[in-house]
């Protein structure tokens, strides 16, 4: 990595052994590349039984009857529920209540759990589900946003939601109006006056972009323990990415006080926004109070593709119109996105996508509508890039089409439209710290480029099976920009609180950290253990396992956690070094640090701080104006690909990456965030796609569903610039979703380049290159 900083660090800490700005290791490094790590499929407790769910193999369908009386038959079966059983609210959402708990009068999407089994041993708990008769009246499945919203050729499909849904109390979209009918949220954008722009651009360029369902793929399949308490609670030990939003839904549909529904974090093996609604979270506390006993659900693979929301499929049409020297006069995009069966966060992941539609550009009229449909599809939520991943597809590709209609290079055009510190967003908000687009793409101009491919086989696509001499080998480069807002936007009350504990344990000045914020694989718990050690000079930090009984620390999504939980712990720190120097008279806080032990004695001091960035404010409805967003983060890639046009194959020969973060916590964690996001957008634009037909899911296993490898996955130049936000707590800011935003798009431009084709639809296929000119 290479570290660059043109300005001021603002609150800069001092580099100290594991403190912010150093390569701190990670607690749990070594027991995961050791397979010492406890997953929350891990979790074991003696005389427990085990929970399957029966699921619908329809997408759309009317349940006639049901009938379990076969599956309560099977020795060691000690629970058979159905919707009748929910003893609370049966809906439930992350965001609205409109997705049952189990299904009752109709399913609709493949995979809706329909009831539940819970048993001695797994084998048996899945043997009695396949026994449970349930008569279905299959419907004709509605599969196509534009159609369920009437924008297609045949008018309106069937209305699959015909009731407003309730919104839930934690939800981010409080200010949206609720889902109703097949829509569950239209944004506009609305700035200047596209038409007259229209009349006096110089170059008018349009397209039609297509991106298909992701997957998060991330290790560990959905699991978790439900413990049956006391009290008439229940403790459930679960895999997720927001410990209070899921007890909140859960307490819904059990119908009890959040103080007798307890939530610990078990072991997560990565989420990328899959783990951010519930999967097995009620089913396993139904199981566990009907029966008496700890229950626990794992999924396996195929199952987890049916378990949770994926990313979603998109279509999207842009005109982007241009003054003869390049400048963008106008952009007008209309953009549908698949939400599938139920709502999720698809409300934010439209908001995410028409705000961040037009790409970090200074554009002067805008006119944007971002729609969100209800489908009989997958369920699709929040994954990694959120909204404006799908979005840069299209805008990118888009001023590359203009580039090459204007005859000017594809970098250029990018910098002279590039927002800089200033500039106005098509929101209206000005850009009020770092905004450096135009250095990132200077940047990565600047970095020498990977040398030809030479004469060994292995280094050419298709060259490892012999398949190919490399005679239809062509290179292509490709360059691509984004951005993305950090945090939770438009309006939402974005929070998270700490609790900080400073001790003497053992004899020796001890600080615990407590929040409630999820470790999903990020290192979160490393940060705070270096925002600690700053803080309070002790090296000595050990963070509490992340529960309810702390309040809330949001969700480990929207690259905020850093900023938003790491803003409640360096504050709580401040808090708790204040109250030591009050207690000792003195104001240096090197001196106490000498007496600390005897200080202390056996009277901790502990400070609980609920910490929260500066407001955003929800967008005008009709025009998409105001302040919506706390902070942006930008991220440029460069793609070198060679691509044998006559066999349809395609090898990432490299990706450069130029990032700014404000400041790098933790350098070493911020190159693998890098790389991380940079795999995902490469796989999006190349390999990986949920394939779905009729609603149904034809590729639920990573034999048919194919993500990056190693061998995949290119070498990487990174560039990392620390340009401070002076509104962040030590000027850091969000990292790990903009790789993901860049990567996939400048990919496909290098496609595009080595094949003479203008490609419209991710990921690419090798029908899609093969016999396309080239020369």
């Amino acid at each position: 990595m290479t570290s660059s900083a043109t300005g001021t660090r603002i609150g800069a800490p001092t580099r100290t052994d594991g403190g912010v700005g150093t390569d701190a290791s990670r607690p749990d490094g070594t027991l995961k590349v050791t397979g010492e790590f406890a997953y929350g499929s891990d979790l074991w407790m003696d005389d427990m039984l085990w929970g399957v769910t029966l699921r619908s193999p329809h997408p759309h369908a009317r349940i006639r009857s049901l009938d379990i009386g076969a599956a309560l038959a099977v020795p060691g079966v000690y629970a058979v529920l159905t919707a009748d059983d929910v003893p609370g609210a049966l809906r439930y959402g992350l965001e609205f209540a409109d997705q049952p708990v189990l299904a009752k009068d109709v399913v609709l999407y493949q995979g809706e759990p329909v009831a539940l089994v819970a048993a001695d041993h797994p084998e048996t708990a899945r043997r009695a589900a396949a026994r449970i008769v349930v008569d279905y009246a299959v419907l004709e499945p509605v599969t196509d946003a534009r159609a369920a919203l009437g924008h297609g050729e045949h008018g309106p499909a069937e209305t699959l939601h015909p009731e407003p849904t309730p919104v839930m109390e934690l939800s981010r979209e409080a200010a949206v109006l609720r889902p109703h009918g097949n829509l569950i949220r239209h944004l506009k954008v609305r700035k200047g006056d596209v038409e007259t722009a229209r009349a006096q651009a110089h170059v008018v360029v349009s397209g039609e972009y297509e991106v298909g369902m992701q997957d998060q793929a991330f290790l560990g399949p959905e699991s978790g323990l439900a413990v049956p308490a006391e009290d008439g609670g229940v403790d459930l030990y679960v895999s997720t990415q927001w410990l209070h939003v899921d007890q909140q839904q859960v307490c819904r549909a059990l119908g009890l006080p959040p103080e007798k529904v307890r939530l610990t974090l078990a072991g997560v093996g990565g989420a990328f926004g899959g783990r951010e609604d519930l999967s097995m979270h009620v089913h396993a506390c139904m199981l566990a109070m009907h029966t008496g006993k700890p229950v626990k659900m794992s999924y396996n693979r195929e199952e987890s593709f049916f378990g949770h929301v994926h990313r979603h499929p998109a279509r999207l049409h842009y005109d982007h119109g241009f003054a003869a020297d390049g400048q963008l006069l106008f952009v007008e995009a209309r953009i549908w996105l698949d939400g599938g069966a139920y709502a999720s966060s698809s409300a934010a992941v439209v908001g995410n996508a028409g705000l961040m539609g037009i790409g970090p550009y200074v554009v002067p009229n805008v006119r944007m509508d971002c729609w969100g449909a209800y489908t009989n599809n997958p369920p699709c939520g929040a994954m990694r890039g959120f909204g404006a991943v799908q979005a840069a597809f299209a805008y990118e590709s888009q001023m590359d089409k203009g580039a090459a209609a204007l005859g000017i290079d594809p970098v250029e055009v990018r910098v002279r439209n590039a927002m800089e510190e200033g500039s106005v967003a098509p929101t209206g908000q000005v850009v009020d710290s770092a905004a450096p687009v135009a250095e990132l793409l200077r940047r990565l101009q600047s970095m020498p480029m990977p040398a030809p491919a030479g004469d060994d086989l292995r280094d050419v696509p298709g060259g490892v099976s012999n398949t190919t001499h490399g005679e239809g080998v062509r290179r292509g480069v490709g360059w691509a920009v984004g951005y993305k807002n950090i945090g939770f936007s438009e309006g939402f009350d974005d929070s998270s609180t700490a609790r900080v504990r400073l001790e003497v344990v053992g004899g020796e000045p001890t600080v615990t950290v407590h929040t409630a914020a999820a470790e999903v694989g990020q290192g979160l718990v490393t940060v705070q253990q270096q925002i600690a050690r700053t803080e309070l000079g002790i090296d000595r930090v050990v963070v509490a396992p992340a529960d309810t009984a702390v309040g809330s620390g949001g969700s480990t999504s929207a690259s905020r956690q850093t900023y938003v939980t790491g803003g409640a712990v360096q504050e709580a720190c401040r808090r708790v070094r204040s109250a030591v120097l009050a207690r000792a008279g003195r104001d240096d806080w090197e001196e106490v640090l000498d007496d600390l032990t005897a200080l202390l004695g056996d009277d901790p001091v502990e400070e609980t701080v609920t910490w929260r960035h500066r407001p955003t404010e929800a967008v005008d409805p009709e025009t998409g104006q105001g302040d919506a967003h706390v902070q942006y983060a930008f991220a440029a890639h460069r793609a070198v690909v060679d691509v044998d046009v006559e066999l349809g194959l395609v090898k990432v020969v490299e990706m450069a990456c130029a990032q700014d973060v404000g400041l790098a916590v933790n350098p070493l964690a911020v190159l693998g965030q890098i790389h991380g996001g940079s795999a995902q957008g490469m796989g999006l634009a190349v390999m990986e796609e949920v394939v779905v037909t009729d609603g149904q899911i034809r590729n639920p296993s990573f034999t048919d569903y194919l993500i990056p490898t190693i061998l995949d996955m290119p070498p990487m130049q990174v560039e990392v610039l620390e340009l401070p936000d002076p509104h962040a707590p030590y000027g850091l800011r969000g990292v790990g979703e903009p790789p993901t935003v860049s990567s996939g798009p400048a990919v496909l431009a290098a496609i595009r380049d080595a094949t003479g084709r203008f490609l419209t639809r991710v990921p690419v296929r090798p029908d899609d290159v093969v016999g396309l000119p080239h020369g």
